[in-house]
């Protein structure tokens, strides 16, 4: 029976979802849901396949900054259309084989696509997803979503710092930076 989702949208409730996921490596029997991360910010985190090039770098790269994304009370989720044992393998595998290492975060599995295909990351083509990068705030309301090719890996930096501009409650001009002015309307 396939699950029906909502289709995200900026602005909207995020989408409902619920996969198996890496949360407890050794039983993989700890699945993410949407709820679970209600009062905090998530950062949704879709890649395209398990033991490729770009995205350990990307993954790493977010694993590195977690105590910041912490700091700023969000949590990160990654999320491809492999399974929790590729995950878990991928995760176990030497970083000269291929393998990506120890992360902070967890990893979901995203086997039936229905979750890639309502946050409109899904390249049936290709049978896996794009990079997109949903950014879901405490009271479950989508407010950024940036979805692109895969041959280019996303800043982490710039999630962190447009997590930081939504928090002010402000308008916050190009390369706002915490501590420097917003915009006053009028």
């Amino acid at each position: 029976m396939e699950t029906q989702y909502a289709r995200a949208q900026v602005g909207r409730p995020a989408p409902e979802f619920e996969m198996a996921s890496t949360k407890n490596l050794q039983t993989l029997a700890e699945p993410v849901r949407l709820g679970d991360y209600a009062g905090r910010w998530l950062v949704l985190f879709f890649y395209p396949l398990d033991f490729t090039f770009v995205c350990p770098t990307e993954l790493r790269g977010l694993s590195d900054r977690y105590e910041a994304f912490k700091a700023e009370g969000a949590e990160v989720v990654g999320v491809s259309v492999d399974s929790v044992h590729t995950h878990r393998a991928w995760l176990g595998a030497p970083r000269d084989r291929g393998g990506l290492g120890e992360l902070r975060f967890p990893l979901a599995s995203d086997l039936t696509h229905a979750v890639s295909i309502a946050y409109g990351v899904y390249d049936d083509r290709a049978g896996h997803s794009l990079r997109g990068t949903f950014l879901i705030d405490p009271q479950g309301v989508l407010r950024s979503a940036l979805v692109h090719d895969l041959d280019v890996g996303r800043s982490v930096d710039e999630t962190l710092r447009t997590i930081q501009a939504f928090k002010t409650g402000a308008l916050c001009p190009i390369d706002w930076q915490p501590g420097q002015p917003t915009l006053q309307p009028g």
